[in-house]
C-alpha cells in the first residue's frame, strides 16, 4: 500500500540552473537578440559585436543553451 501512495504523489518540477533568460538579464544581454543569433547560427564573434559583449560571454551563454536549453526544469508531476 505504501508503494502505491508514494507513486501517486505529485512532484512539482524544480529548476537546478538559472534560465537562459535570467542569465542574459543578469549580464545585460537582450535575450531575444541572443536567441535569434543562435537560431541564425551566427558566430560568437558576430554575436559579441552585435550584443556589445565579450566573445567568451557569448560562448558561455550559447553553451548553456545547448546543454541546458532555455530553462533547466527537472522533476515530474
Amino acid at each position: 500500500m505504501e508503494e502505491i501512495e508514494s507513486a501517486a504523489q505529485s512532484r512539482v518540477p524544480w529548476s537546478v540552473e538559472p534560465s537562459l533568460k535570467e542569465m542574459a538579464n543578469e549580464v545585460g544581454v537582450d535575450f531575444d537578440q541572443l536567441v535569434e543569433g543562435i537560431k541564425l547560427d551566427k558566430t560568437d564573434s558576430e554575436m559579441a559585436g552585435e550584443l556589445d559583449i565579450p566573445e567568451k560571454l557569448v560562448y558561455h551563454l550559447r553553451d548553456h543553451f545547448y546543454t541546458h536549453g532555455v530553462d533547466s526544469i527537472m522533476g515530474q508531476d
